[in-house]
């Protein structure tokens, strides 16, 4: 019976669950986080330090912090990782030059200590874009079969057209129902 209840609770109550968006500059984190809020695409200009919205989904509620993706900022993502449970690594499917550094802060932030038992949902954006890489090609380049403590999903998506990204919501939630 208690068993029972937290479940309907879990279903019906406030509680809410961190996830922090993360990314390059300009693949679209910013975008992506008020298509979640708004359903609607709006103009945006380059995060300097963060943006937080709360993002409610099926009855969930997700506090998501938008981190700004330049070089100089990147230094003080670990800041914000704090009671995370997920992390959305967004990826610009046309930037081939810099799926290396990509590679690297995505690896980086896994080794984090805070970020042990978080799990990994890669938007791999810009699909609409014409030459864009496919998610599989994202998913070789940042070698994520070798991720083995954390679960992940990649997720191919369009920010401007919403296309992909609840998909990507929809393995999230089915993480925090099996908890």
């Amino acid at each position: 019976m208690g068993i029972l209840l937290a479940k309907l609770w879990n279903l019906f109550g406030n509680e809410e669950h961190k996830i922090v968006l993360v990314g390059l500059d300009n693949a679209g984190k910013t975008t992506i986080l008020y298509q979640f809020l708004m359903n609607e695409v709006v103009h945006t200009s380059p995060t300097i330090g963060s943006n937080v919205e709360e993002v409610v989904w099926k009855n969930i509620h997700f506090i998501m912090w938008d981190l700004g993706g330049q070089e100089s900022l990147r230094a003080a993502w670990n800041t914000y990782y704090t009671n995370t449970e997920f992390v959305i690594l967004v990826v610009d499917s046309t930037d081939r030059e810099r799926l290396s550094i990509t590679r690297q802060e995505l690896h980086k932030i896994l080794a984090h200590e805070e970020l042990h038992q978080c799990a990994v949902l890669v938007l791999a954006n810009k699909q609409d874009v014409k030459g864009s890489m496919s998610a599989a090609e994202i998913s070789r380049h940042l070698n994520l079969t070798s991720i083995k403590k954390h679960k992940w999903q990649i997720q191919a998506c369009c920010a401007l057209t919403g296309e992909g990204l609840y998909q990507g919501l929809e393995w999230i939630a089915s993480h925090i129902r099996k908890k």
